[in-house]
């Protein structure tokens, strides 16, 4: 439809595209327009038409149209056009247009992500080494979304090769992360958000890259920032954040390090001003990055479902981790209390009649919510949390309303459509995991017990117990048996129900098996096979087999005469013993033909499902056929004003030239604004931090003008006590002098007395020889020497006072200095304490 629009149909092809540009954003609607409108091949021709003008307006549109219908979404690389529209983006990449390049960079990232068969065609031409270094350059450009879309092209191609080795380097990595982490957080919008963190997470897959994101020493802080931006209320970005967060919940090494951060205490000082600016969730959110992920789960909007299923299987891991240490922290249980009534909140609000898609997303969140609830019950200090929360009446009304959609659902009439499963299926899931969780609390909670033994016996319980136990996942089968262990024993338990179920769902299984090649043609063929062994016996069916048995035992007969030695009534006796045994294979047989009727029954609901659907394809098609008449009578309307523009357009190109030059100025003035947004992003930044320090300086200065004013009191008692200490030191200096003048006068006094001593000892030495000269005159000179020794003893007496004297004022000097030397520490300590203001003369020598 859309190929034969090619050629001289430029209006047309505006049309179309700008039809087709707002539902490219759902992925239902794209892709339908990738697998039945082949729309990707017709936009590449389109490109392909005009690619020698790649500035035209047409060319960026599609440019644009391709690059969201091929995001996140792979691509044939045998479809029409697309070496072509390969080609037109690397030499419009390498054009250095700013207006075309980053479309076709955007689109070259899509295009080569996953794909590796696109991947491998790019390595084969013979100018990847130029595009290579042309991408290297864009590293260094200043818009953040084209360093993203080059770095995630380098990714995808050299990750692997020496040029990714050499690129994604251990010595350089830790910038790329840094990079990466910075447009994360300060990005241009969410397109770039979108790439980066896709990026990253491709990064993540790469056991190399995952080992050197363990080993970033700034991993928290980054992480950190992170979380930051789930306070925004874009689900886009926030969903984005929650991608990436549940992808480093993957690495092993790097979930413990993002449990630290998400349940980390805030400050002290954070809290206080959390609680001097007020109370509640959003007080407290930029305190602790835990908050903000239950921000997403209380009462999710429209649109935002994605985001609070991504916050419950990323808090499930996150728990599960901080769960599973040794001893749980006080932090974890205090985010435990906070969080189990915001779960708590999720399961309630389940309206029957509301929509199957309402439905569906209800049950899914139930589904992760009770497995959140269930990993907290593995652990007894939550568990107690849980339990005193927790409710029967909650659960069973809960439980009661998921079996009625499910009841009313028929798994057999609700096939698998894509990759998601029947609305009988998820609500399956749902009531078995409630169920669980009300076995994980039936002896924690009051009348739970009661509450699970009458689910367990109600009739409905059977439809998920069926699914559960015949379908391929391993922990569903798990969970069914555990529940069927449970049930098993009760008396009003259907087992012959449940029996009965498992068989229809196991045929109904094979069945779909069967028509999975080609389901349409197969559907519209099954009727007539059907009602041919509903009408008549086949070939193989048990009568025919008996009617041949009755055949051979004729013929058995007519040979009687020719096989004399063989008794008739033996062969009699064993061909009745196979009638018999063939007689029996027919009931069994019968039963499995009321099965079959049963199958074709669920046969006919399904091809009645498919007519639907194929009524409802045929009012699209009749729609799009009405919209493409639409267009036709449009376009001859604008070929009509197309001749009155022709006149305007000539006029319109003196303008446009104008608006060309003033183009050029205005895209100089962006990238000027751009890097001026960036410095005032840091400028903003710095004064946040100048702000919050000056606020601390200002504290502290109001308790140093405190001190201050206490140090001046001391200050002026000391300047007191200083004056006394001088005077009390004037009077001991005067005191000091006359001691000395004292201490002087005794010398004078003690060395007079030496010089007496000493003539006196040498008189005594003479007269000791003159004695021993005259021993022989002693008797004579008796009296002399009495004199002698008399005048000799007094001498001594007076020199012995003396040394008594000397000794006294030894002493008494050695007090006197030691109080000198205390008033001079004092006065020292006095001087300092003035801080040299008072300048002391005082000579402290002796």
């Amino acid at each position: 439809m859309f190929l034969s629009l090619k050629k001289n149909t430029k209006p047309i092809e505006l049309v179309l595209v700008c039809v087709f540009s707002p539902p490219v954003c759902d992925d239902e609607s794209r892709d339908v327009l990738q697998s039945s409108y082949n729309l990707t091949s017709t936009l590449a021709s389109i490109i392909h038409c005009h690619s020698s003008t790649p500035k035209e307006p047409l060319v960026l549109q599609c440019l644009k149209v391709l690059q969201r219908l091929t995001y996140n979404g792979g691509i044939f690389h045998c479809a029409n056009y697309i070496h072509e529209l390969i080609d037109f983006l690397m030499s419009n990449i390498q054009s250095h247009n700013d207006d075309i390049t980053m479309p076709c960079l955007g689109l070259m990232a899509n295009l080569v992500r996953y794909n590796l068969s696109v991947q491998t065609h790019i390595k084969a031409l013979s100018n990847v080494k130029v595009f290579y270094r042309t991408l290297i350059n864009f590293l260094a450009h200043n818009s953040l979304t084209v360093v993203v879309f080059a770095l995630s092209i380098l990714a995808s191609l050299t990750l692997n090769e020496d040029v990714g080795e050499k690129l994604f380097h251990s010595k350089n990595i830790h910038q790329t992360f840094q990079l990466i982490f910075n447009i994360i957080v300060n990005g241009d919008g969410t397109l770039t958000r979108k790439y980066s963190v896709d990026l990253l997470v491709d990064l993540l897959k790469n056991p190399k890259m995952a080992d050197y994101l363990t080993r970033y020493e700034h991993f928290s802080v980054c992480v950190s920032q992170v979380l930051g931006l789930l306070h925004v209320k874009d689900p886009d970005s926030a969903a984005k954040v929650l991608e990436l967060l549940l992808a480093l919940c993957g690495v092993s090494g790097l979930r413990s390090l993002l449990c630290e951060v998400v349940f980390r205490p805030a400050a002290p000082r954070l809290r206080a001003a959390s609680r001097r600016q007020g109370v509640g969730l959003d007080a407290g959110q930029k305190t602790e990055p835990g908050l903000a992920l239950i921000q997403w789960l209380s009462s999710p909007a429209e649109g935002e479902e994605l985001c609070c299923l991504q916050a419950l299987q990323l808090l499930t891991e996150l728990l599960e981790e901080a769960l599973g240490s040794q001893v749980v922290s006080v932090c974890v249980l205090g985010f435990v209390e906070l969080l189990i009534p915001v779960v708590l909140d999720l399961l309630q609000g389940l309206d029957p009649a509301a929509p199957d898609s309402q439905l569906r997303t209800h049950c899914i969140r139930t589904t992760h919510t009770t497995s959140l609830l269930l990993m907290l019950c593995s652990e007894d200090s939550v568990c107690r949390v849980v339990s005193r929360q927790m409710s029967s009446q909650l659960c069973l009304s809960q439980v009661e309303l998921l079996l009625s959609c499910c009841h009313n659902n028929d798994p057999l009439t609700c096939p698998l459509t894509g990759h998601d499963s029947s609305l009988s299926q998820v609500c399956g899931e749902a009531v078995l995991k409630a169920v669980e969780l009300m076995s994980k609390l039936r002896q924690q909670v009051k009348d739970m017990e009661t509450s699970f033994y009458r689910i367990l016996q109600d009739q409905r319980m059977v439809t998920p117990l069926s699914l559960a136990l015949t379908s391929s996942h391993r922990e569903h089968v798990q969970t069914g048996l555990r529940l069927l262990l449970e049930a098993t024993p009760l008396p009003d338990f259907p087992s012959l129900v449940l029996g009965e179920s498992i068989a229809a769902n196991n045929a109904y299984r094979q069945r779909e098996a069967e028509l999975s090649v080609k389901r349409v043609a197969v559907q519209q063929d099954v009727p007539a096979p059907m009602g041919k062994s509903l009408s008549g016996p086949s070939p193989s069916s048990p009568s025919h087999s008996i009617h041949s048995l009755i055949e051979k035992l004729q013929n058995g007969m007519e040979l009687q005469d020719q096989m004399k030695d063989v008794r008739v009534s033996e062969i009699m006796d064993v061909y009745e013993q196979k009638i018999s045994s063939l007689a029996s294979k027919e009931g069994r047989l019968q039963d499995l033909l009321e099965a079959k009727a049963l199958a074709l029954s669920q046969a006919d609901r399904l091809i009645t499902q498919y007519r639907c659907q194929r009524a409802q394809a045929e009012a699209e098609a009749r729609k799009l056929a009405s919209m493409l008449k639409e267009a036709e009578q449009r376009r001859e309307e604008l070929q009509v004003e197309l001749g009155s523009q022709v006149l305007e357009a000539e006029r319109a190109k003196g303008d446009i030239e104008e608006l060309l030059q003033h183009n050029a100025r205005l895209q100089a003035d962006s990238q000027e604004h751009q890097s001026l947004k960036g410095s005032y992003n840091q400028l903003l930044n710095r004064f946040n931090e100048s702000e919050r320090l000056l606020k601390e300086l200002q504290a502290a200065h109001i308790s140093l003008i405190k001190q201050m004013d206490t140090l001046r009191k001391t200050q002026d008692t000391l300047r007191l006590q200083h004056d006394k200490a001088l005077c009390e030191l004037k009077e001991r200096q005067e005191q000091m002098k006359s001691f000395q003048s004292e201490l002087q006068q005794r010398n004078c006094d003690i060395t007079g007395l030496r010089g007496e001593l000493r003539g006196q000892e040498e008189r005594g030495r003479a007269k000791e020889k003159e004695r021993e000269e005259l021993e022989e005159t002693v008797d004579i000179l008796r009296k002399e020497l009495n004199k002698t020794e008399l005048a000799r003893k007094d001498a001594s007496i007076r020199a012995s006072s003396l040394e008594l004297q000397k000794a006294q004022v030894e002493a008494k000097l050695q007090k006197k200095e030691d109080e000198l030397n205390k008033h001079s520490s004092m006065i020292a300590m006095i001087h300092s304490l003035s801080s040299g203001k008072q300048k002391s003369d005082v000579n402290l020598s002796l």
